[in-house]
């Protein structure tokens, strides 16, 4: 198990963060999206991703597949009252890839990047469906302080979502 920032992706990485993120996406994994997009759409968005300088993206892998990513987005530079705080985003594990600290280690990776970098603390917001990442961040620190009643629209019905926040060392 290896976590790492990703400063490219080669075809077959790309394919396989493709394929992990339907397989996130299906299970009801912290996306905006309800239903995979057509792939040519997620490719770009993975593609895309890569060239904006203020999101960090960690790939996770399990035996050497992708099993699972999350994201480290800073605020712009326009922004100087926040920006030592940052925004954790789109994290998840594959199905096949959970239970075998994967998470964990994605997390200790954003935490230790925003260190690095000078973050002195970082926010993030769940789905409230999400249980096992809201067992997760909560286990590691991270204080919900808000709850939004309507947060994502599922099926027509509205999820309440969870906002965090962790003041780093």
């Amino acid at each position: 198990m290896k976590v790492a920032l990703a400063e490219s992706l080669s075809e077959g990485d790309l394919q396989d963060l493709c394929d992990a993120t339907v397989d996130a996406i299906n299970a009801g994994g912290g996306f905006g999206w309800v239903s995979p997009p057509p792939r040519d759409t997620l490719e770009r968005y993975w593609q895309g991703l890569l060239l904006i300088p203020d999101r960090r993206v960690f790939i996770a892998r399990l035996d050497g597949l992708i099993a699972g990513s999350v994201q480290l987005h800073l605020h712009p530079r326009n922004n100087e009252a926040q920006a030592m705080i940052g925004r954790i985003t789109t994290a998840f594990v594959a199905t096949w890839a959970r239970g075998k600290g994967l998470g964990h280690l994605l997390i200790d990776a954003v935490e230790a990047d925003a260190e690095l970098i000078g973050l002195r603390a970082l926010t993030l917001d769940l789905r409230e469906t999400q249980s096992n990442a809201i067992r997760t961040y909560e286990s590691r620190g991270y204080t919900r302080w808000g709850t939004q009643p309507q947060y994502a629209l599922i099926d027509g019905l509205w999820i309440a979502g969870y906002h965090y926040t962790k003041e780093l060392r």
